[in-house]
C-alpha cells in the first residue's frame, strides 16, 4: 500500500501519457481523407483559438488545484458550483462511456490489421455466432481485461501508457519519413497537388457548403479532445505544479505539429480523387488505405515489382494496425480510469451510493470502474446481438456523442473568468492576466467550440437528414437534463434529513 502511493509520475511519462490518449495518428488521415489539404488551415485554426488557450487554462486549473482530487469535477466547483461541476462533468463523462463503446470496435479492427494486413472482422465467426455477435464478445472481453488490470494501480497505468505513447510515436514518424523518402524518389512530386486552392477546398463532396466545412470544426476538437482527462491523475504526479503545465503545452506543440505534418504527407503518395473517392473507403479503414497505398507506393519507388510492392503495402498495414493495438490499449487504460475517477472523486460523497465512492487500496474507484464496464458491456452486446433495431441505437448512441465530447468544453473554458475572480488561490502557473484580457480570451475560445457545435448540428438538416441533427442536438442536452435532475433530487433529499435532524 505505501508502494502505491509513493508513486510519482515525471513529466516525460506524464507527456507520453497525455500524448497516448489524446494524440490519434489516424486523425490526421481521417482529416486528409474528410478536407483534403484544407483541413490544414482548420487544424491550425483550431489549435491556435482552442487547443492553445485551452491548454494553458487546463495548465493553471491544474497547478492551481494540484492538492485537489476530482480533476475537472474539482475545477468545476472550485470556479463555480457544485452544481455546475456535476452536470458538466456528467456530460463530460457520459461523452467518454460512449467512446468507450466505439473504441473497442475500432480496436479490433485494429487487431485484424496487424495479423492480417487488411480489416478481416467482418468475416470473424465463431460457432453459430455471426460476425457481428462474436465482436461484440470479443470487444467485452478487452474491457473486462483492461479494467481488471487498471484496477491495480496508476503505475500500471503509466506503464502501459509509456509503451502505447512510444509505438504512436513511432508510426507517425515512420510515416513522416517514408513519405519524405517518397517524396524525393519521386523527385519532389506530389500525388495530390498542393495549390492555394487545395488549402481552402476540399475535394470531398460532403464538406463543399460552407455550413459544412465549418461543422469540421467538431473534428479537429475530437483530435484535440482529452487534454482535460489527464487531470484524473495530478494527484499521482511530481511537482504537479510545474510538471503539469509543462507536460500540457510539450503535449500540444507536438501535436499540433505533427497532424499539419501528417496531413501534408497523406498528400505525398496518394491521390485523393483516385485512392480515397471509392465507396470501399470510409472512416473506419481510410487510415489502413493510405498506409497499405504508402508501401505500394514506396516499392514502385524503389523500382520493385508489382506484387513486391503490395507485399510492402501489406506490410505497412500491419505494422500501423500493431502501433493502434498498443496505443489503442494505452488509451483504454486511462480512459477507464480518469474520466470517472474525476466524477467520483470530486462529487461530494453525499450525492452518491457509498459503494462507488470507496476507493481500493490501490487508490482506485474500483467498483465505480466496474459499474462502468458493465453499463459499457451492456450497450455492446445489445448493439451486437439486437439486429437492425441496435445499430439504428447504436447510430444515434454515436450522434450524441458527436457533440457531448464538446460541449464540456463549454462549462470548462466558461468558468474560467470565474476562477479568476476567485482570491486565497494558490496559482503557481499563471496564463493570462487582467479582467479584459481574460474575457477577450475566454470568449473566443468559447466561441469557436460553440459555433462548431451549432453548425455540426444544423449541418445534416440541409440534407434532410432531420433525426440526426436532432440526436445530434440532444445528446448533451439529455445528459445534462439527466444530472440537473439527479442533483436536484439529491438536494432536496439532503435538505430535507437536515429539517429533520432539527
Amino acid at each position: 500500500m505505501k508502494k502505491d502511493k509513493s508513486v510519482k509520475i515525471g513529466l516525460k511519462t506524464l507527456v507520453l501519457m497525455i500524448f497516448s490518449a489524446i494524440f490519434g495518428f489516424s486523425n490526421s488521415l481521417t482529416a486528409y481523407y474528410q478536407m483534403g489539404y484544407a483541413s490544414i488551415v482548420w487544424y491550425i485554426i483550431t489549435a491556435i483559438l482552442f487547443f492553445l488557450p485551452s491548454a494553458l487554462i487546463f495548465a493553471e486549473y491544474g497547478a492551481a488545484f494540484k492538492g485537489v482530487k476530482g480533476g475537472i469535477f474539482s475545477w468545476l466547483k472550485g470556479s463555480v458550483s457544485e452544481k455546475t461541476a456535476f452536470i458538466g462533468t456528467f456530460i463530460w463523462l457520459a461523452a467518454w462511456v460512449v467512446w468507450l463503446v466505439s473504441s473497442t470496435q475500432f480496436f479490433l479492427v485494429s487487431v485484424s490489421t496487424a495479423i492480417s494486413g487488411h480489416d478481416t472482422t467482418q468475416n470473424w465467426h465463431f460457432l453459430n455466432l455471426s460476425s457481428t455477435q462474436l465482436l461484440g464478445i470479443l470487444e467485452v472481453i478487452f474491457l473486462v481485461v483492461v479494467t481488471f488490470f487498471a484496477a491495480k494501480g496508476v503505475d500500471k497505468i503509466a506503464a502501459v501508457s509509456n509503451v502505447g505513447g512510444f509505438f504512436t510515436l513511432a508510426i507517425t514518424i515512420g510515416f513522416t519519413l517514408v513519405s519524405i523518402l517518397v517524396f524525393f524518389l519521386n523527385q519532389g512530386h506530389l500525388a495530390e497537388p498542393l495549390t492555394v486552392q487545395s488549402l481552402v477546398h476540399s475535394p470531398n463532396p460532403a464538406f463543399q457548403s460552407p455550413i459544412a466545412v465549418v461543422s469540421f470544426i467538431v473534428y479537429a476538437l475530437f483530435a484535440y479532445g482529452g487534454l482535460e482527462t489527464s487531470a484524473g491523475v495530478i494527484d499521482s504526479v511530481d511537482k504537479p505544479e510545474k510538471t503539469f503545465p509543462k507536460a500540457l503545452i510539450t503535449a500540444m506543440v507536438w501535436m499540433t505539429a505533427l497532424y499539419v505534418l501528417n496531413i501534408l504527407m497523406c498528400g505525398v503518395a496518394a491521390n485523393w480523387s483516385s485512392e480515397l473517392s471509392g465507396k470501399n473507403v470510409d472512416l473506419a479503414n481510410v487510415e489502413y488505405v493510405l498506409i497499405n497505398n504508402l508501401g505500394v507506393e514506396t516499392g514502385k519507388a524503389f523500382g520493385l515489382s508489382h506484387s513486391a510492392s503490395l507485399t510492402l503495402g501489406a506490410t505497412f498495414s500491419r505494422f500501423a494496425g500493431l502501433a493502434d493495438v498498443l496505443a489503442g490499449i494505452s488509451a483504454a487504460f486511462l480512459m477507464v480510469y480518469s474520466p470517472v475517477k474525476s466524477f467520483i472523486e470530486g462529487c461530494d460523497p453525499k450525492l452518491l451510493p457509498k459503494n462507488l465512492v470507496k476507493l481500493n487500496k490501490h487508490g482506485m474507484p474500483e467498483r465505480s470502474m466496474w459499474v462502468q464496464a458493465v453499463i459499457v458491456s451492456v450497450i455492446i452486446l445489445f448493439i451486437s446481438f439486437g439486429g437492425n433495431a441496435a445499430g439504428q441505437f447504436y447510430t444515434i448512441l454515436m450522434d450524441m456523442m458527436n457533440v457531448s465530447s464538446s460541449a464540456p468544453y463549454l462549462f470548462l473554458i466558461g468558468a474560467y473568468p470565474f476562477f479568476k475572480m476567485k482570491q486565497g488561490i494558490d496559482r503557481p502557473f499563471v496564463f493570462i492576466e487582467g479582467k479584459k484580457r481574460v474575457w477577450t480570451v475566454t470568449i473566443v475560445v468559447w466561441l469557436v467550440v460553440a459555433i462548431g457545435i451549432i453548425f455540426t448540428c444544423v449541418e445534416p438538416l440541409f440534407t434532410g437528414d432531420y433525426a440526426t441533427s436532432f440526436w445530434t442536438a440532444i445528446g448533451p442536452v439529455a445528459f445534462g437534463i439527466i444530472a440537473w435532475v439527479y442533483y436536484s433530487y439529491q438536494e432536496r433529499k439532503s435538505i430535507t434529513v437536515v429539517d429533520e435532524e432539527e
